[in-house]
This record gives C-alpha cells, sequence and structure tokens, in this order.
C-alpha cells in the first residue's frame, strides 16, 4: 500500500482531465469523470514492454455448507450478505429418527453390561464347581488305587469334572459375547453421536454468505447445499492471455487489479496461476475478438493483507482490468502505482 508522494503523473493526468471538464459540472463530476476518462484511456493504451494487461472480472472462492445427512431444518441462523468465521454454526438440522435410534443404542449398550456382569457372575461360579470336579476326581483316582471305590464311581467324577469344565468354557465364551456386544453397541452409539454431530452445520471457513439456499422448516436431502460462502481470504481477478504474454509469467509476479467501480484505485495482486492448456475465452470477455482467440488462463491474487484490511469492500463479479509484469526490473508507470483507500 502506499500513500501520495509528491505529484504522480497520475494525479497530474486527473487534474489536467478535470480542468477540462465543463464548469458546471460540480468537483466530485469533474473527479468522477476524470477518472473514467483515465480508465478508458488504460484499456485503450499499449502496455510499456514487460507489462501486460487483460480485461477481467474479480472472483472469491466459493465454499458450499451442505446437509451430510436428510432432515427438517431447524434453525437458519444467518442471511445472505452476513459475514461468517470458519466453525460458526450457521443451521441445525433436526431429524428425530436418528436421535431414537440414539437412545436404542445407548439402551443396548447398558444391556450388554448387564449381560456381561451376569456372566463374569457365572464365571465364577462356573469355576468354583470345576475347582470342586477336579478335586474331587483326583480323590477318586487315590482312593481307587488303594482299592476304595470302584472304576465306575471314578468315571462317574470324570463325568463331572468334563460336565464342569465345559460349563465353565460356556461362561467365558458368554462373557467374550458380552464384551464384544458392548464394543459394537458403544460404536453405534458413537456412529449416531456422530451423525447428530453433522446435523449442526458449520461454516467450513470465514467468509461472507453469498446465497441461502434453503430456510427453516423445509426438509432438506442428504447432501443437499443449505448455503454458499465467500472465501475472502481469497480473492482473485481471472484473465485470458495469448500465449506469448502467458509464456513469459512465473507464479509470484506482481500484478495490479483496477476495478472498474472504483477506479480510482490501484489493487496489488500477484500472479498465482496459470494454466497449462489454451482455451476459447468465455462469454464474460467483453470484446468478440478477444473470445475467438485461443487464450491462456490466468489468476491474479489479490495481496491477502490488503482483503484484510478491507474485506468489508470486497465485492465479486466486478470487471476490471488487470496488469500483470513479465520483466521485474521494470518500473510500473504512475497510473498503475498501488493506491488504495485511506
Amino acid at each position: 500500500m502506499m500513500g501520495s508522494v509528491g505529484r504522480s503523473s497520475y494525479e497530474n493526468m486527473i487534474i489536467s482531465i478535470a480542468r477540462a471538464e465543463s464548469p458546471a459540472q460540480s468537483p466530485a463530476a469533474r473527479a468522477k469523470s476524470a477518472v473514467q476518462s483515465l480508465i478508458t484511456r488504460l484499456r485503450g493504451r499499449r502496455m510499456p514492454e514487460g507489462i501486460v494487461k487483460s480485461n477481467g472480472r474479480i472472483e472469491a472462492t466459493q465454499v458450499d455448507v451442505a446437509a451430510k445427512y436428510a432432515g427438517r431444518i431447524a434453525t437458519m441462523t444467518v442471511e445472505e450478505g452476513d459475514e461468517v468465521t470458519a466453525g460458526q454454526v450457521v443451521a441445525t438440522i433436526s431429524s428425530p429418527e436418528y436421535e431414537a435410534q440414539l437412545r436404542g443404542a445407548q439402551a443396548q449398550v447398558l444391556r450388554a453390561k448387564q449381560a456381561l456382569a451376569e456372566s463374569v457372575a457365572l464365571i465364577a461360579q462356573r469355576n468354583s464347581d470345576l475347582t470342586f470336579a477336579r478335586t474331587d476326581l483326583e480323590r477318586g483316582k487315590s482312593l481307587l488305587e488303594r482299592g476304595n471305590i470302584t472304576q465306575q464311581v471314578v468315571d462317574q467324577r470324570r463325568n463331572k469334572f468334563e460336565a464342569a469344565d465345559a460349563a465353565y468354557l460356556a461362561a467365558t465364551a458368554q462373557r467374550d459375547q458380552a464384551q464384544f456386544a458392548i464394543k459394537a453397541a458403544e460404536a453405534d452409539v458413537e456412529r449416531l453421536e456422530s451423525i447428530l454431530v453433522d446435523l449442526v452445520l458449520v461454516s467450513p471457513r470465514s467468509g461472507r454468505v453469498q446465497y441461502r439456499l434453503a430456510r427453516a422448516g423445509e426438509v432438506v436431502a442428504a447432501g443437499q447445499r443449505v448455503l454458499t460462502i465467500l472465501d475472502l481470504n481469497d480473492v482473485y481477478m481471472t484473465i485470458y492471455l495469448p500465449a506469448d504474454d502467458a509464456g513469459k509469467l512465473a507464479l509470484g509476479d506482481e500484478a495490479r487489479i483496477i476495478a472498474d467501480p472504483i477506479p480510482e484505485y490501484v489493487i496489488p495482486a500477484t500472479v498465482s496461476f496459470v494454466a497449462t492448456d489454451a482455451q476459447f475465452t468465455p462469454k464474460s470477455v467483453e470484446t468478440a475478438e478477444e473470445r475467438q482467440k485461443l487464450m491462456f488462463r490466468v489468476k491474479l491474487q489479490v495481496d491477502p493483507k490488503v482483503l484484510g484490511k478491507y474485506h468489508r469492500q470486497v465485492k465479486t463479479g466486478v470487471r476490471g482490468i488487470g496488469f500483470a509484469r513479465t520483466d521485474p526490473s521494470i518500473a510500473w508507470p504512475d497510473d498503475l502505482v498501488v493506491k488504495l483507500p485511506e
């Protein structure tokens, strides 16, 4: 940014044009007429070697806020033109179905935990039965060796031991199943809680609401757009240049933008993108002659520091002229030196 230093040729040109106007005009009208005359000259003037220009339009990155899940919009907290910050709640969606599913999943977690507690108690009982059956079998074997009991009695005790062992294993399996059920139910709870979180729509970036595409009370489908937000930290002008000019540009080269509504100001920018493939220029380009040529799309990124200071004045869709410097050793003409509002 720069203030006025002395009287530049830009100012001299403005004054000389203003003096030539009819004396009946007000000072404001004369200044406006002078500025418009200057812009007309800039459009038709041939740029010095090392500086290229083209008509363009100021744009900003658009970010859509969409409903991830279907539901009815409960609240809409912003209007078109409102400025929002990243993470700000812009709308909420009501979905009783998911809320009911969450309550059911939470109840399932409680049931699974109860089943786990019962299986743990059953394991303790089965372990006690198994320990008794093992001891009884070992005692029977000892008595059989001394001839105090028959083989049949020992076999009966062995059967009881094997049954107790099987019951113990079944109880541990029930415990494992209950643990798996808890994990599954808790995962379902997390999934549904995540869905409910996603039903609260937040702005992914700081910016300005460009379009509000739904209202409170409307039912939206999954994936349906609700808002479009302009990222005011990512503002640029798209211009189209012939191959000879585009080929001389490098990313980061200095650029200037003059917007039609405020031609008295020169906005600093840099070259942030140069297309690798040529294309026919779109209908938004002013002259039919330019549209008939194969051109390369170039983006002139507005200085973020300027955007931070003047973000409330940023308007997209505004037409203007973009200038890019292909030779860093070339000084900008006086009428393209950065000039911003005080």
